[in-house]
């Protein structure tokens, strides 16, 4: 199998992306591709050890930054890292695209380039999760459209849960629709549309799940439009991290506080990895004819290895096959409620 990495997207590209690369090259067999400007992708391999028949180094000259405008920098930067590798996946050079740089222009060149699956109205960014003292969940959409239709959810839904069980592992995961309450009536006309086609989805769809619940692990899989996903994330991210600052504040306010935080700081760093999103990986896209993932803009080299290892499954268990096969059935669903 063949990893695409784009060596130029990120904070602190190429360095942490290709550190990263070869911390997960001593794990797999898999080959890499490291995508972008040669003379600086090479100088940072210098730096390590590494089987060079493993790692691999494609020229790419051009850079999509955060400030390019998604469809233009797509339309127009031909030899950028971003466009290179994406075209790889396409013509069958790779397996797998991976990038840390501007999501907008990930998700448009898998849209433009890769092309949508057929029947997908809007591809997703499904984002990891992470559930206190239980196992990460999925959560689609992050952010990839703002606004979605009941079809969306649908789609999102079921993508997202043909993800959990082939690349988490996880046997008929849990799919909830994220609203202002439990029961079968409430909410937008979306979302109660919504309800009732992922009622007659082939998927375990458990209901609606309001937000308070999320983070006890209500579902495997959370469904709702880029707008809420978006919010849900960055309220979580910043609520996590405001209260872990809290916590090292008070252990430090004191002599008896400190002592305290000896005691504990094996468990206090067990908490501070599990919001942790190096840990996780990136982010799948779901819904384009291909594999490819998004990473935090300013992963670090542990991100990046860990995106790498934990996607292998994304390609390696024919999750894009899937999605495509599941398609039949959700416009049947759909053409029903239409009716």
């Amino acid at each position: 199998m063949r990893v695409i990495l784009d060596g130029m997207g990120g904070d602190h590209a190429p360095g942490e992306i290709v550190k990263g690369a070869v911390a997960a090259s001593g794990e797999m067999d898999h080959e890499i591709y490291i995508v972008g400007q040669e003379e600086k992708i090479r100088a940072e391999l210098k730096k390590y050890k590494y089987d060079k028949k493993k790692i691999h180094i494609v020229h790419a000259e051009e850079v999509i930054t955060n400030e390019d405008s998604p469809v233009k920098a797509i339309k127009r930067k031909k030899d950028s890292s971003m466009v290179k590798g994406l075209s790889m996946v396409r013509d069958g050079q790779g397996d797998i695209f991976i990038s840390a740089g501007n999501t907008g222009a990930q998700v448009v060149g898998g849209r433009m380039i890769l092309g949508r699956i057929n029947g997908i109205d809007r591809p997703a960014l499904a984002s990891i999760y992470p559930i206190l003292g239980d196992k990460a969940c999925l959560l689609v959409d992050a952010g990839a459209s703002a606004e979605s239709k009941a079809h969306n959810l649908l789609e999102y839904g079921t993508m997202g849960s043909i993800y959990v069980e082939k690349v988490f592992g996880r046997k008929n995961p849990r799919v909830g629709l994220v609203n202002l309450g439990v029961e079968e009536g409430k909410g937008t006309s979306v979302t109660k549309e919504a309800y009732q086609q992922l009622s007659q989805a082939p998927i375990n769809f458990v209901g609606n799940v309001e937000a308070r619940e999320i983070p006890a692990g209500a579902c495997d899989v959370i469904v709702c439009d880029g707008f809420v996903g978006n919010v849900i994330l960055k309220l979580t991210e910043g609520l996590a991290w405001n209260i872990l600052k809290l916590l090292k504040k008070k252990f430090l306010d004191g002599m008896k506080a400190k002592i305290g935080a000896l005691f504990l700081k094996s468990k206090l760093g067990e908490l501070k990895n599990e919001f942790d999103y190096s840990e996780y990986g990136g982010a799948p896209i779901l819904g384009v004819d291909g594999a490819m993932i998004k990473m935090h803009g300013s992963s670090n080299a542990n991100a990046v290895k860990n995106t790498i290892l934990k996607g292998i499954p994304y390609a390696e268990e024919g999750v894009v096959d899937m999605i495509k096969g599941a398609i039949t059935d959700l416009e049947e669903i759909i053409a029903g409620e239409q009716q």
